[in-house]
């Protein structure tokens, strides 16, 4: 019977096995699904359209980011940045930087649509990441825009203003103004969190929601100025130091009326 006991399992070696095999198989499930995100990153790409890149990406970004792309001292690495990273970048003219500062500035794109998906393309095979937009979730015309108001109130505004007008961050930081962008930039904004904007993923805000959040930017572009001039939409600090500003200019002029009159 000592025999027996002796051979019988400790009470926690069950509860050991169960763990282990949950964690081997939440590991093989990982590799699996990062597996199939980093084949759906390539599958719309060739294989010609990913050597282009990788030439534009040596030729162009490897001083910063490496000639790999895990990034040196002067800038990040783009492992799994994704292929939506890529295009808004480049496509809106902020990478490659022309000097070190707060943030990259938008300017003139200096590459064709054609090479911005070459190096897309290639960016994407470094590791999984978000691709570009579905067309489905950029159509405003099936947007909601009162949800979408909702949405960019509570996510977005406290940043980039209620009008989408931008504002002023600190250290020389800003939030950009967010009319006259186009659907699939403001898309990719929301996907990657570029500069100082937090990474907006489907779990935060689902594609539809996105889709909302544009559908609302983009109503108010198209929207009339019912107030008179706009002031930039900044809302009481800009117009508080207009009014401030013509009602000085108004009593000093109406003193200096007074004064030679009495003269």
């Amino acid at each position: 019977m000592k025999a027996l006991s002796q051979q019988r399992r400790h009470p926690l070696a069950v509860l050991a096995l169960m763990v282990l095999a949950l964690l081997l198989s939440g590991g093989l499930y990982a590799v699996a699904t990062t597996t199939n995100e980093a084949k759906a990153q390539t599958q719309t790409y060739t294989a010609q359209d990913i050597e282009e890149g990788e030439k534009l990406f040596i030729a162009n970004c490897s001083t910063c980011h490496g000639l790999e792309g895990t990034g040196t001292p002067s800038g990040p690495s783009l492992v799994g940045v994704g292929a939506a990273a890529v295009d808004f970048q480049v496509g809106t003219g902020r990478m490659p930087m022309q000097a070190n500062g707060p943030q990259a500035e938008k300017k003139p794109v200096q590459f064709s649509e054609e090479e911005i998906q070459q190096m897309a393309g290639y960016v994407a095979t470094l590791g999984p990441g978000p691709a570009l937009p579905e067309e489905q979730y950029l159509d405003v015309a099936e947007g909601n825009a009162a949800n979408g108001a909702k949405v960019f109130l509570a996510n977005c505004a406290m940043c980039h203003n209620a009008a989408g007008a931008g504002g002023a961050l600190t250290r020389g930081k800003y939030a950009p103004s967010l009319m006259d962008v186009s659907e699939k930039h403001i898309y990719e904004a929301m996907q990657t969190g570029p500069q100082n904007m937090p990474v907006f993923n489907d779990a935060n805000i689902t594609p539809e929601e996105k889709r909302d959040v544009i559908t609302y930017l983009k109503t108010l572009e198209q929207s009339p100025q019912v107030g008179g001039f706009g002031l930039g939409s900044l809302g009481p600090v800009s117009e508080g130091l207009f009014v401030w500003t013509v009602g000085l200019v108004v009593i000093i002029g109406f003193t200096v009326w007074l004064t030679s009159r009495s003269a």
